[in-house]
């Protein structure tokens, strides 16, 4: 798959902006600010619905525009597919696809693409949330109906919480509360497809994970990953959900190990969430919210069988991270009928060092395309340079070709 036209209107700093692109690789340049990964984020959110940058929608809206339109023709072989997604300030977004309404949540079924970018290193260092919608983005594009489970749980967690919330404040007991066992219900249908899609997801990611760790490294530092959930007895702390609100934190190297990701199966992880549910309803009513969900899980990553959060360096934890991204993009060549996703790299080079550098060029080369933004084109390994773009200001005002 690769994007043979991308348009924008009043996306960012840009106006208007029509742009041709073809397979193989191609980099954006431009001095930071210009607009450079503005085009590429634009791209990634046709996928996963969600920018890298921001967790809302109105800072993708041009100052003064009443809505932000993308429009991306979707090319794989001799098939093309028009996907047009136009964001709003008031009122719900809308989607077409090839000029007909659609659902949003139905975009990335036909819009595939993994993106790299500076801000991935929070996935090693950061909080469970960046972890928790790293792995339920690319659900999303491998299986799109998850994305309508998601936004199911997230209105059962609200109502839930609101329940709790109010039996708080006037000193209610789970007895005078039977709505709640309605909720409990649903909460549970809904959160454990999830917790269980995310464990066999972690389990799919295993040998491209280790391939693509050694293939940017050339040492095999055992990177992991094992699933911690909340139903088996991880402590957590603050109210969280699928919009990135912070769960608990990955605990220290004594702490038990997490869930054997080959364990759980549809129907015990059910009883399991609901035994935890029943268990923690005393603190949920104390506290106001609901403890125990997918919305609080987390997923340990290891090096050497350390958590790379607080061991690894630097340049470790670089490496997990990119290594992540592409055995993401691995899976998505696997299992997807429309080919390769698209590759994003959006300021990645300049991050890494040298052998570094090459060695992620050389991975990702046999993809179909390949997008890299870059504020000085010297940054970027020669055999990703085929077709430079100039942004500037929010201007598409030079393209060229080289040979290499």
């Amino acid at each position: 798959m690769h994007v043979a036209r991308l348009s924008l209107t009043d996306y960012r700093n840009y106006e208007r902006a029509e742009l041709a692109l073809g397979p193989g690789a191609t980099v954006f340049v431009g001095r930071n600010g210009q607009g450079k990964t503005n085009l590429v984020e634009a791209i990634g959110y046709l996928s996963t619905l969600g920018s890298h940058r921001v967790s809302g929608d109105q800072a993708l809206i041009r100052a003064g525009a009443d809505a932000a339109i993308i429009r991306a023709l979707m090319a794989h072989g001799d098939r093309e597919v028009l996907v047009e997604l136009q964001l709003n300030r008031q009122g719900a977004n809308r989607a077409q696809l090839n000029r007909s309404p659609v659902k949003t949540r139905e975009l990335p079924r036909y819009a595939h693409s993994v993106l790299f970018a500076p801000e991935d290193l929070a996935i090693v260092r950061g909080e469970p949330s960046v972890r928790r919608r790293m792995l339920d983005e690319l659900l999303v594009q491998r299986t799109p109906r998850l994305a309508g489970v998601m936004a199911d749980y997230d209105r059962v967690l609200k109502q839930r919480n609101s329940l709790l919330k109010s039996a708080r404040a006037r000193g209610l007991a789970a007895a005078r509360l039977p709505t709640l066992e309605i909720w409990d219900e649903r909460l549970v249908e809904l959160g454990s497809e999830i917790i269980d899609q995310r464990v066999a997801l972690i389990g799919d990611l295993a040998t491209p994970l280790a391939a693509a760790y050694r293939s940017i490294v050339d040492a095999d530092h055992r990177p992991e990953l094992r699933p911690l959930l909340s139903i088996d007895g991880g402590e957590s702390d603050g109210e969280a959900g699928f919009a990135g609100i912070s769960g608990f934190e990955t605990p220290p190297a004594s702490a038990p190990r997490p869930a054997d990701a080959s364990v759980p199966q549809p129907t015990d992880t059910a009883a399991r969430f609901a035994e935890a549910v029943r268990r923690l309803r005393p603190k949920e009513l104390e506290r106001g919210i609901t403890l125990v969900g997918p919305h609080r899980d987390d997923v340990v990553l290891l090096l050497n069988g350390l958590p790379a959060k607080g061991y690894a360096s630097h340049g470790e934890s670089w490496s997990f991270a990119l290594a992540l991204r592409l055995a993401s993009a691995e899976l998505l060549r696997r299992d997807s009928s429309t080919g390769d996703p698209v590759l994003v790299l959006d300021d990645v080079f300049a991050e890494l060092d040298r052998l570094r550098r090459e060695r992620l060029a050389a991975a990702i080369g046999s993809f179909e395309q390949v997008l890299v933004t870059a504020a000085v084109l010297e940054d970027v390994p020669e055999p990703l340079t085929a077709r430079i773009v100039h942004i500037e200001s929010g201007r598409i005002v030079e393209s060229e070709t080289t040979d290499v």
